[in-house]
């Protein structure tokens, strides 16, 4: 007797032959559509036999079932409080910057555009510290009379590059229409551990919340979203962890292969199709090669190394033969203590919301 059996997949496993990364190839039109449900799941059909079905199962049971001890609600509101005052207190650290430190890229009535070097807030945050909004504000000003209206997206502290601010409510408007329609393309350069062996490709892992390192980020697992089942949000500070998967693809190039004091690195750049939370950091460590002096998502960074993945998990998921070993990571670590991360938000192309024309524009990395 023959019987139709559908199994779900995790959609990092999409199907046995298939992998969350593949060299760079056109892509059908449907898979730049984004499911609102969870992403993670896509029914495969099959004609199989009684007893080939059962040992499909068996077989897909033994490879994605790994044990893993859930924590309790206490155990991560505790490890979230402890990083929250680590992260407070680098925030704390943010550099001041005059009108004069200002490196205005372009201007006019309604915009203004700036470079924002590494270690520089986007936002002073709860606690008001230094950032690159309250110098644009102090600079410039703008027609709504509020730094905070000014503020139409933001890069993190260690990121450097180009940032937009609205200087009236019209632009706002028309800015927060681009970045929520995604009408604006953006990219990035990053110098990244080891020498990427592709010349081109697109990384494609869903991220989730880590429950194990908050409140950062980590690629989304069958295994992960499971120790999260019986999880209380109400108990939770930070419920956004127990947030659906969510869809990210992350499109690379190779610029040029390089050493950094003789051990090699490679400068790429990057193109986030999905603008997920710290996105290109999970990607690129997960991908095996993770950003230079990244102290976050680096080898034993504050978040989970190599984007949550175990060595297995990379292997299934992201194949790269060519990625950074764990004793190549550190001794560029080692090389790169102190420095910036090395990674940059280089050029912004969208539609100018009220001169109605297209606007380009590019900064030089600093690294």
């Amino acid at each position: 007797m023959r019987l139709v059996t559908a199994l779900l997949c995790v959609v990092l496993l999409t199907s046995s032959s298939s992998h969350a990364f593949s060299p760079l190839q056109p892509q059908p039109e449907q898979q730049q559509q984004r499911s609102s449900q969870r992403p993670s799941t896509t029914v495969i059909v099959e004609e199989q036999t009684d007893a080939v079905t059962e040992s499909v199962v068996s077989s897909l049971e033994r490879q994605r079932v790994e044990s893993i001890l859930p924590l309790t609600e206490a155990e991560i509101n505790a490890r979230l409080a402890m990083q929250m005052e680590r992260l407070q207190a680098k925030d704390r650290t943010s550099t001041f910057l005059s009108k004069q430190d200002l490196q205005i890229v372009y201007e006019d009535e309604d915009l203004i555009i700036v470079d924002k070097p590494t270690g520089v807030l986007s936002v002073p945050g709860k606690i008001v510290n230094p950032s690159m909004a309250q110098s644009v504000f102090d600079a410039v000003g703008c027609e709504m009379g509020r730094m905070d209206m000014m503020v139409v997206h933001r890069l993190g502290m260690d990121t450097s590059g180009l940032m937009v601010f609205a200087k009236t409510m019209d632009a706002l408007r028309g800015m927060n229409e681009v970045f929520r329609t995604r009408a604006i393309e953006r990219k990035y350069e990053a110098l990244v551990c080891g020498h990427v062996e592709s010349d081109a490709g697109i990384i494609n892992l869903p991220l989730m919340r880590d429950y194990e390192f908050p409140p950062f980020m980590r690629v989304s697992t069958e295994n992960h979203q499971r120790a999260l089942l019986d999880l209380d949000p109400e108990q939770l500070r930070l419920p956004k962890i127990l947030d659906l998967p969510k869809d990210s693809l992350t499109k690379y190039k190779v610029l040029a292969r390089e050493d950094l004091n003789g051990l090699p690195v490679t400068r790429v750049a990057l193109t986030s199709l999905s603008g997920r939370t710290h996105q290109l950091n999970v990607h690129l460590a997960a991908f095996g090669h993770p950003i230079v002096g990244d102290a976050t998502y680096g080898i034993d960074g504050d978040a989970a190394s190599n984007g949550g993945l175990t060595k297995e998990e990379r292997d299934e998921l992201v194949p790269n033969p060519s990625c950074a070993s764990d004793e190549l990571q550190r001794r560029i670590a080692r090389t790169a203590n102190g420095k910036m991360s090395c990674i940059h938000a280089k050029s912004l192309k969208f539609f100018h919301p009220t001169l109605q024309e297209e606007i380009a524009f590019v900064a030089d990395a600093p690294f």
